[in-house]
């Protein structure tokens, strides 16, 4: 009974911390909550490998489940707090002292981190120690497995022989209250956090017409296929890769670009004046590094932004720099070779997306977009400061965990239908998907079936060279198990390689193929 009611203890206790915890959170801001803090610090030391086995395996969950993992291991602790408690109060203590001194050092190396952020750690642990200790006293009044004991206070409805302990209903007593003040700290600091969110901010911006609009799709450029990726991706399917357990923030009227470093003067413009500026429309489509042949990690967006090259000039960039370092409010930091931006690209420092001001997740106010490189090294959202250094002086966050400092997307190709282990009928079965070489454009996508001769497939209408381009062939499937491949070929008269790669160091390679079965 004593170990039952010390684990039960050990569990609320936690449970305490956490919800205070996360009250303390609401006022002080959602960076200090220790769930996110102790997150984020992992995530930073995460070795490449298992954030890509994350990224590859959970996909959009893989930050749900880190926090999974997080809650768990904090649970563990908890239980092991209550147990130790049982027998001695110190020794509780003493675990949840360390809770205390990991969350308040995750809290402090949280990117723009005050002293203030270390309040909701201390203030949880604070609670969870009270409610631990009034606990923990109840179970120590009687020894474990105790028989029924004369005159306590077991209540009517026991039963005779019921293990019971001095302490019983003292123990439920403040059990139940600590619970209740778990619930409710956690429900008030979820209504709390709520202030801190930028969404009624976003809904009152305008964004003017472009001075150079986006050309006109053509006709044909979706071939509105079921099951085949669409044209343009909707907002709301758009991917999403980052490291932030929580959305960073930020307010419009207080953002502000500052660029610096090898430059012939600083400069520094608000949201106001960047909105003023003459600004342009591109259709792009957006590539992740981490994904993998045939994967998910692509999309395709019409983007509203002030040229980047222009805002760059400027400031007068140095001889000698080669880099635009770009640092984000979340402490994220990509590098982008200065040379691509001044190519003649359509670079932006965008603030729409698909007629709309940028969606949180995807950076708003702004972000950045540099056509055909991985967005690892091209697309900073929440972006605040541009820096023109040398890749000599200084490496972002990805170069520093050893990917690639130049990373051009390679030419890909994807089958979207049929699905992987699909059933079709025998007889004309349409084989389609997207195919992309952003700032090279797609010429040819060829099609295989169980590794026959290479069939070359219909193109829908381009769009540009900064976009995919959907394709279609036209199988006359016969009964059987079979194997389609793809690949496709740029402009430049490239065509992708069989050689199979890992995203790790600078994009995934190989032909993307699946199974089918023809009945």
């Amino acid at each position: 009974m004593r170990w039952t009611a010390g684990s039960v203890s050990g569990l609320i206790a936690g449970a305490v911390a956490l919800g205070v915890a996360q009250a303390a959170a609401g006022i002080t801001g959602p960076l200090g909550s220790p769930v996110v803090a102790v997150g984020d610090v992992t995530i930073n030391l995460t070795p490449v490998p298992v954030k890509d086995f994350a990224i590859a395996h959970f996909g959009s969950h893989d930050k749900d489940a880190l926090l999974t993992g997080v809650l768990a291991v904090l649970a563990v602790a908890a239980l092991v707090a209550g147990l130790l408690a049982a027998q001695r109060t110190w020794r509780g203590l003493a675990v949840l002292a360390v809770f205390a001194a990991v969350g308040a050092v995750a809290a402090l190396r949280q990117p723009g981190a005050a002293a203030l952020d270390v309040l909701p750690t201390l203030a949880g642990v604070a609670a969870a120690a009270l409610a631990l200790t009034a606990m923990a006293r109840a179970v120590q009044r009687g020894p474990a497995g105790a028989g029924p004991v004369a005159g306590s206070d077991t209540g009517a409805g026991a039963s005779p022989g019921a293990v019971t302990w001095p302490g019983r209903r003292r123990f439920l007593v403040t059990g139940a209250g600590a619970a209740a003040v778990a619930v409710a700290g956690g429900l008030s600091g979820r209504l709390l956090l709520d202030r801190f969110s930028v969404a009624a901010s976003r809904a009152q911006v305008r964004l003017p017409a472009p001075a150079v609009p986006a050309p006109r799709v053509p006709p044909g450029s979706d071939l509105r296929i079921s099951g085949l990726t669409p044209f343009f991706t909707p907002d709301a399917g758009f991917y999403r890769v980052d490291t932030d357990l929580v959305l960073p923030q930020v307010a419009p009227d207080s953002w502000t670009l500052r660029i610096d470093g090898m430059v012939s003067r600083e400069i520094e413009i608000t949201f106001g004046e960047l909105l003023r500026m003459p600004l342009t429309e591109a259709d792009i489509t957006l590539v992740c590094v981490s994904n993998e042949v045939g994967g998910p990690y692509a999309g395709n967006a019409r983007w509203l932004g002030a040229p980047l090259a222009a805002l760059l000039r400027r400031a007068g960039p140095r001889a000698g720099a080669d880099q635009v370092l770009s640092s984000a409010a979340d402490g994220m930091t990509i590098s982008t070779p200065l040379a691509t931006i001044f190519d003649g690209r359509n670079a932006l420092l965008a603030v729409g997306m698909n007629g709309q001001p940028l969606p949180i997740e995807h950076g708003f106010p702004a972000r950045m977009l540099v056509p055909g490189l991985y967005g690892y090294v091209s697309a900073t959202k929440w972006v605040t400061r541009l820096t023109v250094t040398t890749f000599a002086q200084q490496r972002a966050y990805w170069t520093q965990r050893g990917y690639a400092a130049r990373a051009p997307i390679k030419t890909e190709s994807r089958i979207d239908v049929p699905k992987p282990l699909a059933r079709v009928p025998a007889g004309r079965t349409p084989v389609a998907g997207v195919a992309w070489a952003p700032s090279r454009g797609i010429a040819a996508v060829e099609v295989s079936v169980d590794s026959g001769p290479w069939k070359t497939a219909k193109l829908a209408a381009a769009d540009g060279v900064d976009t995919w381009r959907q394709w279609l062939w036209t199988w006359d499937a016969t009964p059987g198990l079979h194997q389609l491949r793809v690949r496709a070929t740029d402009a430049a008269g490239v065509t992708q390689t069989p050689r199979d790669a890992a995203p790790f160091p600078d994009g995934a390679s190989g032909w993307d193929s699946v199974v089918v079965t023809v009945t």
